[in-house]
């Protein structure tokens, strides 16, 4: 799509709360043998002796309370953010990290909470460990990035919440780490090696199974598509850089181009307004990686301009990937240049 000109969106947040309550149930489903007994209970009831053993059995099911326990939390995006606040409301002591930790999240962060410099030193006195980062491949990425070492960190009761993505587990590690010690392993992602362990509870995939998390996606997506169609706006792309512009002056015409990132682009693109006589009333440019984006809104001068001959020259320039002409119907004046062929 990049190659296109075309920017890919998605919806950043729109999950979290769904994905921090489950978290949170996580916590409760590690801290207290809550399926067990559920499953022992029917067990009971199938013999008719619930009543009878209701109260007898309740001590092999014994837990902990959460409340003055120690929460580790890595990766504190929107979801990450979330759950340690859920979790200092309840009165959890917090520690987190996160190497790309934003501006923006850390101050939704509890002011209590400790940034830890590592994974193993923020594991260490934890309670409990929530995983809330991304799955990135290869080389530096976070493929069974909680493995022997950083588990070899961890209290030997510890609770691990992984409702981020399963492939951030050393599958073959966790199990040694729970045959060894009296830790727990929860998820809602399937694993091979440990879906029937004793100490690990595993999930259908339920982290953005809600009706709200779908409608607030939905809705998410809804209006990022119209800000872009409509003005141009590029917000919570995978690959295009944000770009904004404050409403255009009435009469004006907003055009947007994506280009490669090299020299001269940008100037390429002022030349041809100039050339036409046409004046800039406001333009922001903006790069991400390989790609740039550019936003202007433009006045036309008095002569006749033919804005279809304008744009073409505008596209079919080396490095020009695409461009719009936001006039009219929103979505229409669309145009790319694929391997020096002009299409419209």
């Amino acid at each position: 799509m990049s190659e296109l000109g075309i920017p890919v969106f998605n919806t950043p947040g729109a999950n979290a709360n769904a994905v921090k309550e489950l978290v949170i149930c996580g916590l409760f489903l590690g801290s207290r043998r809550l399926i067990a007994g559920i499953n022992h209970m029917k067990q009971l009831g199938e013999q008719g002796l619930q009543k009878e053993r209701v109260e007898k059995d309740k001590s092999m099911f014994g837990g902990r309370e959460i409340a003055g326990k120690t929460l580790a939390i890595i990766g504190m995006g929107h979801i990450g953010a979330a759950t340690a606040r859920e979790a200092s409301a309840l009165g959890m002591k917090t520690v987190g990290y996160d190497p790309a930790l934003s501006i923006e999240s850390a101050l939704k962060l509890p002011r209590e909470i400790h940034i830890a410099d590592s994974i193993s030193s923020a594991v260490a006195e934890a309670d409990y460990i929530s995983l809330n980062i991304p799955y990135i491949k290869g080389e530096g990425g976070t493929h069974g990035i909680i493995g022997k070492d950083v588990l070899s960190h961890m209290k030997n009761d510890a609770v691990v919440l992984n409702f981020a993505r399963g492939e951030l587990v050393d599958s073959e590690a966790m199990k040694e780490f729970l045959d060894r010690a009296d830790g727990r392993y929860i998820s809602d992602f399937p694993d091979d090696l440990l879906w029937n362990h004793k100490n690990a509870i595993l999930l259908p995939h339920l982290g953005a199974s809600t009706e709200e998390a779908e409608e607030t996606a939905a809705a998410m997506a809804a209006d990022t598509i119209q800000a872009y169609l409509e003005h141009g706006t590029i917000r919570n792309s995978v690959n295009f850089p944000a770009a904004a512009l404050p409403e255009r002056k009435e009469g004006s015409i907003r055009v947007t181009v994506a280009t490669r990132n090299v020299p001269g682009m940008l100037a390429y693109i002022s030349e041809v307004f100039a050339k036409h006589g046409i004046n800039i009333l406001q333009q922001i440019n903006t790069s991400r990686g390989d790609l740039a984006y550019n936003v202007i809104d433009i006045e036309l001068g008095a002569g006749t301009i033919d804005l279809k001959d304008l744009q073409k020259e505008l596209t079919m320039h080396d490095g020009v990937l695409s461009s719009r002409i936001l006039f009219g119907v929103a979505g229409a004046g669309y145009a790319r240049n694929v391997d020096g062929k002009y299409f419209v």
